[in-house]
């Protein structure tokens, strides 16, 4: 099966021209498929754990967005169980004019700043703001504990 044009460039850029903090590296046996790692951002709870993530590219893509989640567990507010992640860009403010490279900083970012006030994991949002210092504590254990 053929990619289209902008997959495979989109592809290049992320081999030639990586993110720092962020591989993406496409399976052989399907180019739709990424493994990614993101690295926790410096000065988050998430600081030098390696998160595993799964990206596909449907076969609409890039009309509709990639789909994106955590393989390796993580304590965040946004990022449920299954690894679902809660970001506009994944969601409601997707569009054609973003790539792959912009997702998975979107997704780094995020790492930095949690959002409490639009929760995917209601009980992590309720203890990040009812309790920040044992929420962040809690992150940086799990941390410590799945993304090492």
């Amino acid at each position: 099966m053929s990619l289209p044009k902008r997959i495979i460039r989109e592809t290049e850029r992320l081999t030639t021209d990586p993110v720092a903090g962020i591989t993406a590296v496409p399976h052989s046996d399907n180019l739709r498929y990424f493994d990614v790692v993101i690295t926790g951002p410096e000065g988050s709870p998430y600081e030098n754990g390696k998160f595993k993530l799964e990206l596909f590219l449907p076969d609409e893509y890039p009309m509709v967005a990639p789909k994106v989640r955590f393989l390796t567990k993580i304590y965040h507010p946004n990022i449920d169980r299954l690894g679902r992640i809660c970001l506009d860009v994944l969601k409601n403010n997707w569009s054609p004019a973003l790539q792959i490279r912009t997702i998975l900083l979107s997704i780094q970012a995020l790492l930095s700043s949690p959002n409490p006030d639009d929760p995917l994991a209601n009980e992590v949002a309720e203890e990040w703001k009812n309790n920040h210092a044992h929420a962040i504590e809690t992150a940086r254990d799990w941390t410590a504990r799945y993304a090492k």
